[in-house]
């Protein structure tokens, strides 16, 4: 929230404090503890009637610094926490130099000068990446008597910030104000399903505020040099992690928040919903996939939404019988075609339900502070919601779902979470506030390890909507309901940079659109769109989203789309891999892999499909794109031709095709199947070789489910390129691109062995 009237006045009603001047500071071997004046002390009766901030700096990890800035410690913690995942090996060092106090983590220090005004600079690379400066640490009170705590860091010159959660607005964040606050506000909103109060910048570092509630950012637009967060209460915690690069920035992020869990193969087919309000029962599931194989679609999963259950009943988790009188044996023919099976859920239990009495004895819902259930009549009838600060309503949910997974049920759509009310109370004693951000995290944990228990280690997926820090530790998350328009496809792009540049490793969006029926151009495109994202599906809300529907080309654009990603799974799991490893999202802003090149700063209509493929979505009627290419030569994946960059490309496509590019020196291994994502990815493996550099050697681990990788080394000597394998369970081949497109494909023995091939051109 902004407390100025300009940079001169105070708004109206408005106190407050910033720290002025270091009056004391404790040092020991790892911390500081700096006590901080809010007015300049030059003798000592001004230290009378006049408060003083304790601004404790420590840090949790090698590279991460943080700052607890503190105005009365008397307040309580009632949680809930964010769960940092600390390295207790690891600890800061501190140094003095005359009147300079640092605190040092790895590369990044915290520097304080005691003879100065109050400046914490944090330091890198000999450069001062930001800074606290005059009005960097403080606190202020409004004219209801709310007291906020507030952090202010710098922005430099050229300076672009990122992240935030799954922001649907412009991607980058400069001039925004963002409240990190759940709300269901859609794709065309600046409210966000996912909301994380962490950023990262173009500079080298990024900045994480320890809070689960509400926290209030001005970037640039309060203070236009400046990043200025603040939250309700007496303190106020925030963590500088530096990279210097931005994936480096993540996976020190996501080692503190929690890494990704890596979803199981099959997950990464394409899933086909029944849609929303659409009218729907056995026989529509049943021609909906006979009409996808008949079609040579390839199917992975069948996703059954919130009419699966009888309405007003949200959730009781069980099948309508009117509609499905059978489901254990439609669950099992389904399983018989080779098809995962998805259902619907939500956190909340309508007052219709037979579960609401029973939640309701055993003391499992929300109550308000006198004691009655909280209830309202938005989305269900009387609808309450669980509390899951309640371990013993954690098991009762979790116990329901257990029943599901036994009649073969694969995976939840965890719909909601985010409407979750602050006047009531927790089970657990949890402040509202607080909790209001955080109940996703344990409705989505519950629902989870629900999963990981019946289906083992490595099964377990979801299909959420609602997440907040830590969420990516229970993949996938997809971007809510947009329209089925151009502009809404491209709002959700922004959205899914944006959450993976919070630490989020995989995401998904509605093919088509959620509102509305797309046009037959917007179908496709969005297959197109969805199909090189990390997680596809079909799904509307009143309008079903079966290709037939639109078109026969849109048919043949989500089954060549569909085989194509089939091929790429050994590319795709292994960055999927490097999600799970090191935070990496697998769609990646241009950024992240190219943070040397400033014409990738701002771009958010193309992204990385893991580290080597380059995908522009198209978003107009006649096929037009624009699209920026980096450095070197680039090779499209579907033609064969060469584009080289640096520079912008101005193009038209046909619906079979869209700008995807094959990185510079990148081997893309395709694998040899395209009936289904599960396969042995490295048996039959073709490796593509595009334009590699003189005497640099490649390194390509192709993935194997349940198996060893196998390896394959590539490295050109000038006029030829020689292909090394390691471990390879079967026949292999080689494909070269040129400029006059790939060579035919040279193929070569199962085991270790090599080829030898000219450079193609």
């Amino acid at each position: 929230m902004k407390f100025t009237d300009g940079y001169w006045l105070m708004r109206a009603g408005v106190q407050a404090s910033w720290a002025k001047q270091l009056a004391d500071a404790r040092t020991e071997d790892d911390r500081l503890t700096l006590y901080a004046a809010v007015r300049t002390v030059e003798r000592r009766g001004q230290t009378l009637n006049s408060p003083l901030l304790t601004v404790e700096c420590f840090s949790p990890a090698e590279g991460v610094i943080g700052v607890r800035s503190v105005h009365h410690d008397g307040e309580e913690d009632h949680g809930p926490r964010f769960a940092l995942a600390e390295d207790p090996g690891h600890s800061g060092k501190t140094s003095a130099d005359g009147s300079v106090l640092e605190l040092s983590s790895g590369p990044l220090t915290l520097r304080v000068d005691a003879d100065q005004p109050w400046r914490l600079d944090f330091v890198a690379d000999d450069r001062v990446l930001t800074s606290a400066g005059s009005r960097g640490t403080g606190f202020a009170t409004d004219p209801d008597g709310r007291h906020f705590s507030i952090g202010q860091l710098s922005l430099g010159v050229g300076e672009l910030v990122y992240g935030l959660g799954e922001r649907f607005t412009p991607f980058t964040k400069n001039g925004q104000t963002v409240d990190v606050w759940q709300a269901d506000g859609g794709t065309a909103s600046e409210q966000a399903y996912k909301n994380v109060p962490f950023y990262l910048t173009n500079r080298g570092y990024g900045v994480f505020v320890n809070h689960p509630g509400l926290v209030s950012y001005e970037i640039g637009s309060e203070s236009v040099g400046q990043v200025q967060f603040s939250v309700e209460g007496q303190s106020v915690e925030y963590l500088v992690i530096y990279g210097p690069t931005p994936k480096e920035i993540l996976d020190r992020y996501t080692a503190l928040t929690g890494r990704p869990a890596l979803p199981p193969a099959w997950s990464f087919g394409l899933w086909l919903s029944t849609s929303f309000t659409t009218d729907y029962d056995e026989e529509t599931v049943t021609r909906f996939v006979r009409g996808m194989a008949e079609r040579d679609i390839p199917l992975s999963v069948f996703h059954f939404d919130c009419f699966w259950m009888r309405e007003y009943q949200w959730c009781d988790f069980t099948w309508d019988p009117a509609v499905f009188p059978d489901p254990e044996g439609m669950l099992a023919r389904l399983k018989e075609q080779g098809l995962r099976v998805s259902v619907w859920i939500n956190p909340y239990i309508g007052q219709k339900s037979p579960l609401f009495a029973e939640a309701r004895r055993l003391g499992y819902l929300v109550r308000r502070a006198n004691g009655d259930v909280w209830q309202w009549d938005m989305w269900q009838a009387g609808m309450a919601l669980v509390d899951f600060t309640n371990p013993d309503a954690r098991e009762w949910f979790a116990g329901k779902l257990r029943v599901l997974a036994g009649q073969g049920v694969d995976c939840f759509k965890t719909d909601f979470g985010e409407r979750v009310p602050t006047d009531v109370v927790w089970h657990d004693g949890s402040d509202p506030e607080r909790m209001h951000n955080y109940y996703t995290q344990l409705y989505n944990e519950t629902v989870f390890r629900v999963l990981t228990e019946a289906r083992g280690e490595g099964e377990a997926v979801l299909f959420a909507r609602s997440a907040t820090a830590g969420g990516q530790q229970f993949p996938v998350h997809w971007g809510g309901d947009c329209e089925s328009t151009f502009d809404a496809m491209a709002e959700s792009l922004r959205g899914g940079l944006s959450l993976g540049l919070s630490g989020f490793g995989f995401w998904s969006h509605d093919i088509g659109g959620f509102e509305g029926t797309p046009t037959p151009a917007i179908f496709k495109r969005w297959a197109q769109f969805g199909l090189l994202s990390s997680h596809s599906r079909l799904h509307g809300s009143n309008s079903y989203r079966v290709p037939w529907d639109y078109d026969e080309e849109a048919v043949a654009v989500t089954r060549d789309f569909t085989r194509l990603k089939h091929r790429l799974m050994p590319y795709l799991y292994r960055a999927a891999e490097q999600a799970r490893d090191a935070g990496t999202p697998v769609m990646r802003a241009m950024l992240l892999e190219f943070p040397d090149d400033p014409s990738c700063h701002v771009l958010d209509r193309q992204y990385m499909l893991g580290g080597d493929i380059l995908v522009a979505p198209i978003f107009t009627e006649d096929g037009t794109v624009e699209y920026y290419v980096p450095a070197g030569t680039w090779t499209h994946l579907l033609s064969g031709e060469q584009v080289t960059g640096p520079g912008w490309r101005r193009e038209r496509f046909g619906f079979d095709s869209l700008p995807l590019l094959a990185r510079p020196g990148s081997v893309i291994p395709f694998g040899a199947e395209d009936e289904t994502p599960e396969y042995a990815w490295a048996d039959g493996v073709t490796l593509r070789v595009h334009t590699p550099a003189d005497g640099v050697e490649t390194v390509t681990t192709v993935p194997t489910p349940g198996g060893a990788p196998a390896t394959f080394r590539t490295r050109r000597d000038g006029d030829t390129v020689t292909v090394t394998a390691e471990g390879a369970p079967g026949a292999w081949r080689v494909k070269i691109a040129g400029p006059e497109g790939y060579a035919e494909p040279v193929a070569a023995e199962a085991g270790t062995g090599s080829l030898t091939l000219p450079v193609a051109g």
